[in-house]
């Protein structure tokens, strides 16, 4: 058995959990261990990271967790949840969007948290940092490609805005070219741009390929029991941060007996602490795709390009407004034309999210075994308004597909098709925007689901912190990958207090 022993301990080198470590092991004398299930590779110079993962160009398929929905959807089978095993999480695999939603978002947080620190206007100079440290920059005009040219073109022929304003808290709707933590190609993940700076330091201990199994709170400390392979780990430690993540971190507690415990008497796990909002809320944005046969044209067009210059999969999206809008928007409509190494394997799409959504679902354990995987219920389309947003979305889609030049280059609708029924389609075929949030959400003192009070501390275990996406009670209008950093940074504050 390998024992160690820190001031903070964080679970998760993934996103928000990079946010933290770095932070207080540059910012402070605290001695912290992070401790990551996949691999680290070092800074970003270090010569050691797989090109896919640097590759700022396409999803990644690689350094997956493996999860799916299981059997919940028997009409198509088990959907694959990609999330990230390694260092920097899911920063290291998505599609670099640096969108941050809007102000009635965080507002909303605010509200539900009781906590006017987590208001849009408290949060502006955190989301400020996190986009300067992820050296969040928009494509110039003539870095974009010939598809996503394209796509402008038609939406501007529409009668959309052009607005490239997605890290912009006050943007409204408008279709336009995507601002993106990428540089010279390169993803910046957040290892890169908050552990690299602390890489050097004595007080920071990166311990990778380990498998966090579950939390025991004592009086005085916490102390974390982990695996590498048959190997035990324990790591004690005066603070623990949960940043695993809103699959990893829910289940993690309820490995510890944290949650709804008479729920976990079944597994033969012991309750230690009712909480029974653990693993509630799940949600994300739920998404339908639209594939075109594409065109030779296409085709060509994009080669060309690509012998020149640096081109995305992604790089334009629409931030549209349906009829059932509470806030300045509630669509994203985003184009995508995957190159054959994407994880969206050469497919060209129009992908409708509905971006205000009420569907809820669960997460809950399949076994008190860490090495296998809850069961992931997100619930979506449970509630009618989200299948009301996305045949909005579709049709809007399909409008912009109709309009020239996109129309030209794009060639027929191949699924759903265009004489399929869409609403039976969509319950079909539709399928995550890689956003899964809520599973241990903040929220006031007098709310019995609530896991983690306004600074993110664990209802009656207040050792135990959470600092991720979980923690979020309501998903913002945004791809989640700034708002996990913006998660990090406030909690990093809290913690230097």
């Amino acid at each position: 058995m390998e024992r160690l022993s820190c001031d903070v301990v964080v679970l998760g080198g993934g996103t928000a959990g990079c946010v933290v470590a770095g932070r207080l092991a540059a910012e402070s004398d605290a001695e912290v261990v992070v401790l990551e299930a996949g691999p680290d590779y070092g800074p970003c110079d270090s010569g050691d990271w797989p090109a896919d993962l640097l590759d700022g160009g396409a999803l990644v398929a690689s350094h997956s967790w493996g999860y799916d929905t299981g059997d919940l959807h028997p009409l198509r089978g088990p959907v694959e949840l990609p999330r990230a095993r390694v260092i920097g999480g899911c920063s290291s695999h998505n599609g670099c969007i640096a969108a941050v939603g809007c102000v009635e978002d965080y507002d909303g947080w605010a509200r539900i948290a009781g906590d006017g620190r987590w208001s849009a206007d408290a949060l502006r100079p955190l989301l400020a940092r996190a986009l300067g440290r992820l050296r969040v920059r928009t494509y110039d005009e003539d870095e974009v490609g010939p598809f996503h040219r394209a796509c402008l073109e038609a939406a501007v022929a529409l009668g959309l805005q052009r607005a490239d304003d997605l890290d912009d808290l006050d943007g409204g709707v408008g279709f336009g070219v995507e601002p993106v933590n990428v540089d010279g190609g390169v993803r910046v993940n957040t290892a890169f741009a908050y552990l690299d700076p602390a890489r050097g330091r004595t007080n920071l201990q990166i311990v990778d390929r380990v498998l966090c199994d579950r939390i025991v709170h004592g009086a005085d400390s916490v102390e974390v029991v982990a695996w590498r392979d048959v190997d035990e780990v324990r790591v004690r430690a005066g603070t623990a941060v949960l940043a695993a993540g809103s699959y990893g971190s829910p289940a993690i507690l309820l490995r510890s007996g944290i949650g709804d415990t008479v729920a976990l008497v079944p597994h033969g796990i012991a309750p230690v602490h009712e909480l029974p909002g653990v693993g509630r809320n799940l949600h994300d944005h739920p998404l339908v795709e639209l594939d075109f046969a594409g065109s030779p044209a296409l085709r060509d067009a994009l080669a060309a390009a690509a012998d020149a210059r640096f081109i995305p999969e992604e790089q334009t999206l629409g931030k549209l407004r349906s009829s059932r809008a509470t806030g300045p928007y509630d669509l994203h409509l985003v184009p995508v034309a995957a190159p054959e190494h994407s994880l969206l394997a050469g497919r060209t799409i129009l992908s409708v999210g509905a971006m205000e959504p009420r569907s809820r679902g669960r997460l809950t354990l399949a076994s008190p075994d860490p090495d296998v995987a809850p069961i992931i219920d997100h619930g979506y389309l449970t509630d009618p308004h989200d299948m009301a947003v996305l045949l909005e979305g579709v049709e809007r889609a399909r409008k912009l597909a109709a309009t020239e030049p996109l129309r030209s280059l794009i060639g027929a609708e191949l699924t759903p098709g265009v004489d399929a029924p869409l609403e039976e389609a969509i319950r079909r075929s539709h399928v995550h925007y890689y956003h899964p949030v809520g599973t241990c959400r903040l929220g006031a003192a007098d709310d019995p689901l609530a896991v983690c009070d306004a600074r993110g501390r664990l209802r009656g275990l207040d050792r135990v912190i959470v600092a991720d996406c979980s923690l979020m009670p309501v998903v913002p209008r945004a791809n989640t990958n700034v708002p996990a950093v913006v998660v990090g940074e406030h909690i990093a504050d809290d913690l230097l207090l």
